[in-house]
């Protein structure tokens, strides 16, 4: 679950990580007023940044810096309500519907630090760079080197000594060191206590008179953490994500929206990345990645069903089940049920093996629906491309 980065750093200053004052506001009333608050305090500038869930919102237009009360009120009408294009959103950019209006910072450096667990090790990870600002996958590209890492053994968690070296290679002042392994301490127990998969502060400042900010905060949740910690479940902006997705969480189906045109019904995320490949590997595009889990039952592929059809670019189904804990059989039946009651039109190619599989057939060719059955992976790939190309 991703938030925004106002909520981020309502995050950060629970656990005494600094950031610049700001507030959050929806309407042009509300920016202009938060504006009014931070200059009558003493703010040298604000900056208005756009609050939507992806990255290169500066390059996009979607942060400005004001140096006066009637700037700000102009880049809040500007951005606010825009259709904001970035290289993360895609073409069709995202609508801003929240601002965050902000005391600007006096930047002396711009550095980087972050959190994420790696698999390969099996242990979380802290990153530091002083390529701050940069995407941190360029970096990775083009000079791994410059970033720096420190894992962490669980057992003990993140250590002082740790947050010492990272400070030193970032190449901070010495005056700056203490407060530097306060900042990082205080982002490791926030990462773990609210049981994130991703933290990212970049850039992460120094100022001119020697403090340190975190200037922009991008966190993530892991869902399955989410029964725990309730209140941070409610921080989910649902505008920000595609209505397929969000219904098909409501169902526990993992439904990630894309752009062909052959919707994707498996079982396993293996499977499904598998399938995505085959049908580009044929010629064809998928429209989506779903994967309806282990053990599902009528009533979710049904729903599984609903969600593929409401995507007007499907042309075709492709339905790849091996079964396991799932019977090929149950899945048989539960989709020539959804396919009468949802009253299917649809080209319905199936690829099927696992437990069942003769009996799963036998179910689909006495239903009176006219599905197609491929012998192997490949065979029905091909079946799908050629069904959503108008074909047979």
């Amino acid at each position: 679950m991703k938030i925004h980065e106002y909520q981020a750093k309502e995050i950060l200053r629970k656990y005494g990580v600094p950031v610049p004052q700001g507030e959050m506001a929806t309407t042009l009333d509300g920016a202009d007023t938060a504006a009014k608050a931070l200059f009558d305090a003493g703010a040298n500038g604000v900056v208005i940044k756009a609050q939507i869930h992806a990255g290169g919102r500066g390059k996009g237009g979607g942060v400005k810096v004001a140096k006066t009360l009637a700037d700000a009120a102009k880049y809040s009408k500007d951005i606010l309500g825009m259709q904001l294009v970035t290289h993360q959103t895609g073409p069709h950019g995202q609508k801003v519907q929240r601002l965050l209006v902000e005391e600007a910072s006096a930047i002396d450096r711009e550095l980087y630090l972050g959190i994420v667990l790696d698999r390969a090790a099996g242990r979380l990870v802290f990153m530091a760079s002083q390529a701050g600002g940069m995407e941190i996958e360029e970096v990775a590209a083009k000079t791994p080197d410059a970033i720096y890492k420190e894992y962490i053994d669980p057992a003990v968690g993140f250590q002082a000594y740790q947050a010492r070296k990272l400070a030193f290679k970032l190449g901070l002042k010495p005056e700056q060191i203490g407060e530097a392994v306060k900042f990082m301490s205080g982002l490791y127990k926030a990462f773990v206590e609210t049981d994130a998969s991703l933290f990212e502060i970049n850039p992460f400042i120094t100022t001119k008179d020697g403090k340190l900010f975190a200037l922009d905060c991008k966190i993530n949740f892991d869902d399955n953490a989410m029964f725990r910690h309730k209140d941070l479940k409610e921080l989910r902006d649902v505008a920000e994500e595609d209505p397929l997705e969000v219904e098909a969480s409501k169902y526990s189906l993992n439904y990630i929206k894309l752009d062909g045109n052959i919707a994707c019904m498996v079982n396993g995320a293996g499977l499904a990345m598998a399938t995505m490949d085959i049908i580009q590997y044929a010629g064809g595009s998928a429209a989506n990645f779903l994967d309806v889990g282990g053990g599902a039952n009528q009533q979710q592929i049904e729903n599984a069903f609903e969600i593929l059809l409401s995507d007007k670019n499907v042309k075709a189904i492709f339905i790849n089940i091996f079964g396991g804990i799932l019977r090929v059989d149950v899945l048989a039946t539960a989709v020539v049920a959804a396919a009468k009651k949802l009253n299917v039109t649809l080209p319905i190619v199936l690829r099927l093996e696992g437990t069942n599989v003769e009996e799963g057939r036998k179910i689909l060719a006495e239903s009176g629906l006219k599905f197609e059955v491929g012998a192997t992976m490949k065979d029905a790939a091909d079946l799908a491309v050629a069904a959503a190309k108008g074909g047979k």
